[in-house]
């Protein structure tokens, strides 16, 4: 976890329209193998994962809509928090459709960017604490009885790219000082 404390200004965040339908993130636990920060060299960058998997839909297109797609498709690392479509769908009803307007991009970008931080972090690599998100404010890690961020639960892990690494969540996680009835 000492590699996120580095700050990072927001260059890095979630994920791009393209797609291609090659066999991405699952559900299954990871392998018994030593997970490395070493991608293959098959693999896909955050962005391309991300958009080959329909679970990941909403987020790919928040993504889009925040103009963020090509910075997660840089050179990273980055460690990203990625929330499913259910994670977004238990959001209060008509926030995400709020989001996704012009008007509100500043807040989907802050809202996007506090899910990611500096540095590809495995799931051995993780302790509990502060860590720093690309946004600027401090996302908590929790680690007893399951990995947890803020209040999402870690639910898949390790699955690496290219560019750094995803960590599937259960829930959207939003800074502090985001007030979603204010939209």
């Amino acid at each position: 976890m000492k590699k996120l404390l580095a700050p990072l200004a927001i260059i890095g965040l979630l994920v791009s329209c393209g797609s291609d339908d090659s066999d991405v993130a699952t559900t299954e636990a990871p392998t018994t193998e030593a997970p490395t920060t070493e991608a293959p060299a098959e693999a896909q960058d955050i962005v391309a994962i991300a958009s080959g998997n329909e679970d990941f839909s909403t987020l790919v297109a928040a993504v889009a809509a925040a103009g963020l797609v090509e910075v997660l498709q840089g050179e990273g690392p980055f460690t990203v928090f990625a929330p499913t479509n259910d994670a977004f769908a238990a959001l209060p009803a008509g926030l995400v459709d709020k989001l996704l307007l012009e008007e509100n991009k500043d807040v989907l970008v802050k809202i996007l960017t506090y899910h990611v931080v500096s540095g590809a972090v495995l799931a051995a690599d993780v302790t509990a604490g502060e860590v720093p998100s690309v946004e600027g404010q401090n996302i908590t890690v929790t680690t007893e009885g399951g990995v947890m961020v803020n209040n999402a639960n870690v639910v898949v892990t390790d699955i690496i790219a290219s560019n750094g690494v995803i960590h599937v969540i259960d829930a959207v996680i939003l800074p502090p000082d985001v007030d979603p009835s204010a939209l």
